[in-house]
């Protein structure tokens, strides 16, 4: 079989090259590169697609956290749920704005925030849940939000992965108070460089988020508060105006290749593939599997020419930042999962072949490790 590459940029790239091209001539031209009429139009657009009110786009996702944070007033003293099974960016914005970090498990069919756990966490200096929709699924929203209402706290949602996500119809960037988005080139909406937004329909803290962005100034030269410099530029803005006008398309696409994978890999022995709520559209950012004998599935993978990732093999309670501060002692989840999750390639532009050399890899090498 050909080599499946584990994401390809190139193959997404060649077929919009002529409008990307267009697009960086437009903003070279026109001699305006911070904070001009690209960005405008880019933030509009995102905020529509979301669903949101407001979108301002900063330099990456991590900041996009760390500013609806401190946009709300959120520092030391004060106590952040996050999910014990993430990326550490979700862990790292709560301690750059000096708040403290507390984990709560996930559920192993979803990968995210297990809504009771988060219950057993609260306490009265927990000020906000960040609901991470890891590898593309939203978490459960309509209970987190339920909990973040009864204990009057904010419900951000970790929306780095989850482009055109849905829960109930709507779209991830409006499903809680704030959320933070990272355009990372192998992201759903990928820039070709860094970059971030935050969307919201609160309109004050959209405006202090703003100014924070910008060396906490509206206006050159006065500044209100101390801020910090991570702006979304124009030529990144640009670039991701052309890619966002084909991101429908691009999650319909994942949901059909995610949909073979799903038929050709129930019921084979050793793997559990991820579980889908009725109410909710993964955007398929990833697709990740669980499996007993993770790494000899892996080279075995390997061997057949797919390319396989693992997100992500320590969690972040498990990493020199937080292994001594965090009491994470009740991650049995988070430990499982990084333990047997691994990724298998799930990009829009494979090729029909692609999928079914992936899905004949996988039933391949389940069989031949399940034989004694």
């Amino acid at each position: 079989m050909n080599g499946i590459a584990f994401f390809d940029l190139t193959r997404a790239h060649e077929e919009i090259r002529e409008e990307l091209g267009s697009a960086f001539a437009s903003v070279m031209d026109g001699g305006y590169f911070i904070q001009g009429s690209a960005l405008s139009q880019f933030e509009a657009q995102f905020a529509k697609y979301c669903g949101a009110e407001h979108a301002i786009g900063v330099g990456n996702g991590l900041d996009a956290l760390t500013l609806i944070l401190r946009g709300y007033g959120i520092g030391p003293g004060d106590e952040v749920i996050v999910p014990s099974q993430t990326f550490i960016a979700t862990w790292l914005a709560v301690s750059a704005c000096g708040a403290t970090p507390v984990a709560a498990d996930i559920d192993l069919q979803s990968f995210n925030l297990d809504p009771q756990k988060v219950a057993q966490r609260i306490t009265d200096r927990t000020r906000a849940i960040i609901a991470v929709h890891l590898f593309g699924q939203p978490a459960d929203m309509a209970a987190l939000k339920a909990l973040a209402e009864k204990h009057d706290l904010y419900l951000i949602e970790d929306a780095a992965q989850a482009h055109g996500a849905e829960e109930a119809g709507i779209r991830a960037g409006s499903l809680g108070d704030a959320a933070g988005f990272s355009f990372y080139p192998t992201k759903n909406l990928g820039a070709l460089g860094d970059g971030g937004a935050i969307t919201t329909n609160d309109a004050q803290l959209a405006k202090r988020i703003r100014r924070l962005r910008n060396y906490g100034s509206d206006v050159k030269y006065v500044h209100e508060e101390a801020g910090t410099n991570s702006r979304l530029d124009e030529l990144q803005a640009a670039f991701l105006s052309v890619k966002l006008a084909r991101l429908e398309e691009k999650v319909v696409r994942r949901n059909e290749i995610a949909a073979r994978f799903q038929h050709g890999m129930q019921n084979l022995p050793g793997i559990a593939p991820p579980v889908i709520a009725p109410n909710r559209r993964s955007a398929w950012h990833l697709y990740v599997i669980r499996c007993n004998k993770r790494d000899a599935f892996q080279q075995e993978l390997a061997a057949l020419g797919v390319q396989t990732l693992i997100h992500y093999p320590i969690p972040p309670g498990r990493q020199a930042p937080y292994r001594q501060a965090s009491d994470d002692t009740t991650a049995t989840n988070a430990d499982l999962a990084a333990a047997e999750c691994l990724s298998l390639p799930l990009w829009p532009e494979m090729t029909d072949e692609d999928i079914s050399s992936v899905i004949r890899a996988v039933q391949t090498v389940a069989i031949n490790l399940a034989k004694p």
